[in-house]
């Protein structure tokens, strides 16, 4: 997927794999339509942290999701 031009579906692209990689039990509250293009450099700079990592410990985790609970609609 061409990550390289801002648009909904790559931001809800970026979201699910998100979710996946952090394995969020809560994955279900946080829609991929909840987040916005305008926030399409955040989301895609918290993506590239997350799939950047084989493992990542709690306080990383922790530390993605609030990012993401700020960018969120």
């Amino acid at each position: 997927m061409d990550l390289s031009q801002p648009s909904q579906a790559n931001v809800e692209y970026m979201i699910e794999g998100i979710k996946t990689k952090l394995k969020m039990a809560s994955a279900a509250a946080m829609q991929a339509s909840a987040f916005s293009v305008e926030y399409y450099e955040d989301i895609r700079d918290i993506y590239e942290v997350a799939m950047g990592s084989d493992k990542l410990s709690i306080s990383q985790v922790e530390a993605l999701v609030s990012e993401l609970g700020r960018l969120r609609k």
